[in-house]
């Protein structure tokens, strides 16, 4: 696994569904071992991004880089080697238990209709102990809660035995507990494990909190990138979503915190 050095890289990248483009000139770089916050307004061009690292779409100018390799020119099952995908909470077309769910993690891994070995179903145990989903192995996924199903995805992703997890409003619908168990989870697999996560999400505090860099997107473009104090001010924040902020400092976190400022108008009772 990478742990230092770059590991994922965009050079400016541009992309355009038709005559919208979505992306423009995106540079930018995701190091071995970090834990990456995307943040900005919907239709900023976050979860293209991450299309884009994924290979799942093709920039129409620019160069993409995964581990020192060209992604355009990586076949599918070569990047589901390095890079895993953690969306958000949806429904299912078909039914699957938690097992057979989490098994598919190793498609990347098995050849044309090749069946599971030892060391398949080892990585899954592995897999499940670690997102602590083992005693749901024979339930079904549509019994399961929202912070369950995230976790069952999760361990999916780590059945593919990536280098990289992307996160695209993995935590979005869920309650401000099971966002923090997902949250905590992934930076014990950024710290213990060597993971690189990049994560897409609409809560600019929970990005704060956890993230060692940001990445803030406005209008197609990367507004800023840095730290959480260098990226999370009053100036950008304000700029980028055109709303009134008060930032100021997590006393627990020591992070920036975020806090919408409302206009209250009295009326007199007469």
């Amino acid at each position: 696994m990478n742990l230092r050095g770059i590991y994922a890289s965009c050079r400016d990248i541009r992309f355009g569904y038709g005559r919208q483009e979505v992306l423009r000139g995106i540079h930018c770089t995701i190091e071995g071992g970090e834990f990456l916050g995307i943040i900005g307004p919907n239709g900023s061009g976050k979860t293209t991004f991450l299309k884009i690292l994924n290979g799942e779409l093709l920039p129409n100018r620019g160069e993409v880089l995964l581990d020192g390799e060209s992604v355009p020119r990586m076949s599918r099952r070569q990047i589901a080697q390095k890079v895993a995908v953690v969306p958000q909470v949806k429904e299912l077309a078909f039914r699957f238990t938690v097992l057979e769910m989490v098994m598919m993690g190793r498609s990347p891994h098995l050849g044309l209709l090749e069946f599971e070995r030892r060391r398949d179903m080892e990585t899954v145990q592995w897999a499940m102990e670690m997102t602590n989903i083992s005693h749901l192995a024979d339930r079904d996924l549509s019994e399961l809660s929202g912070g369950e199903h995230q976790r069952v995805f999760i361990a999916r992703a780590l059945a593919q035995n990536p280098s990289m997890i992307l996160m695209d409003e993995a935590t979005a619908f869920l309650d401000i507990g099971h966002q923090a168990n997902i949250m905590d989870l992934m930076q014990r697999l950024n710290n213990d494990q060597g993971m690189t996560i990049a994560v897409v999400t609409q809560d600019i505090n929970l990005a704060s909190a956890y993230c060692d860099r940001i990445v803030l997107f406005n209008a197609g473009r990367i507004h800023s990138i840095g730290t959480p104090g260098n990226v999370i001010t009053k100036a950008d924040i304000e700029k980028v979503y055109g709303l009134p902020v008060l930032v100021d400092t997590n006393p627990e976190t020591g992070t920036p915190r975020v806090t919408l400022r409302k206009k209250v108008t009295f009326h007199n009772n007469v």
